[in-house]
């Protein structure tokens, strides 16, 4: 079973100012005349761990890692203006012109999916190959299930401590319950109510608990931009039209794909990544029978590195 590359440090960091004061942390490592991925994080909001650069081979592989706005050592830490879908494609295809790219894989989980499926569908001819784990199409019933009712359901134990800081009265929506405390000026409600958000996710990530995963959603720093930031895009149906990612699939034309999906995971259910394969020609779906949301489970890691292997045989 494939693992993890072992850790490697950038050979160089960027900090590139886009519009809005936001200014975006960029590194690249591996191969300098490699082939160029880019890695594209979850959240949104969550930021670029260290191990995110294992999942490719570093002989091969040029390997780009980016911090979205507000996330990670991007900053300004969890700021909310100018902050949405299209800025990050924007920034997506800015790094890509920077770095003198002219096409590269996109590899990318759960909100990098999203975002990594928008920036293909609008630049479909920069992208040579999509790796993608945990679909989210960030449509309504996505959004309801996990933040409101479904995945409740399925955890009711763990739920209860996620609905603990919102009034009764207030828990028919508590995505806007949630937002309103998270935008609000009161800085130890706003952090108290991130960590529940955070740890929420971190807790269901994984389809046995693993503590490393929920230490990770709970540290303060990650929670306040995760959830600001998610709460924020998810308030706005994420900054796309109804079934977006869907309805233009036919867009991604040729690109070949590879679909990697736990089939425990509750935070981005199987559906997605199903509808998603049967509107895309050329994807493939591997389906991982022990496996729940995260990228950090033992056979969705050996699942994405094989990934990024066979995705080099199909690329033109």
């Amino acid at each position: 079973m494939d693992t993890l590359y072992p850790l490697i440090k950038p050979y160089v960091n960027h900090s590139l100012a886009v519009d809005g004061g936001h200014v975006l942390h960029v590194e690249e490592c591996g191969n300098p005349k490699g082939q160029p991925v880019l890695f594209v994080h979850g959240g949104p909001g969550a930021g670029c761990e260290p191990y995110h650069r294992q999942f490719f081979d570093p002989d091969i592989y040029r390997i780009i890692l980016f911090d979205q706005r507000g996330a990670g050592k991007s900053t300004p830490h969890a700021m909310l203006e100018a902050n949405n879908t299209q800025a990050l494609v924007a920034d997506m295809e800015h790094i890509r012109t920077h770095l003198d790219i002219e096409r590269w894989i996109l590899f990318g989980g759960s909100w990098g999916s999203t975002l990594s499926l928008v920036y293909a569908e609008t630049y479909p001819e920069r992208v040579q190959g999509l790796i993608l784990r945990g679909i989210f199409l960030c449509r309504p019933k996505e959004i309801e299930w996990f933040y409101q009712s479904g995945a409740s359901r399925i955890f009711p134990d763990l739920w209860e401590d996620f609905i603990e800081p919102i009034p009764e009265a207030e828990r028919s929506n508590l995505l806007e319950a949630y937002h309103r405390r998270l935008i609000g000026n009161d800085e130890v409600t706003r952090m108290a109510v991130a960590k529940a958000w955070s740890i929420w996710e971190g807790r269901t990530a994984t389809l046995k608990p693993r503590q490393s995963v929920v230490e990770h959603f709970s540290d303060p720093f990650t929670a306040l931009s995760l959830a600001r930031i998610e709460a924020h895009y998810f308030m706005n149906n994420a900054f796309l039209e109804d079934n977006q990612l869907l309805r233009d699939a036919h867009k991604l034309g040729e690109i070949p794909g590879v679909i990697v999906q736990g089939r425990y995971d509750v935070i981005c259910p199987m559906e997605s990544a199903w509808e998603l394969y049967q509107a895309w020609e050329m994807a493939e779906l591997h389906i991982i029978p022990d496996a729940g949301h995260s990228a950090a489970e033992v056979s969705t890691t050996a699942a994405l590195i094989k990934a990024t292997r066979t995705i080099l045989e199909k690329i033109k």
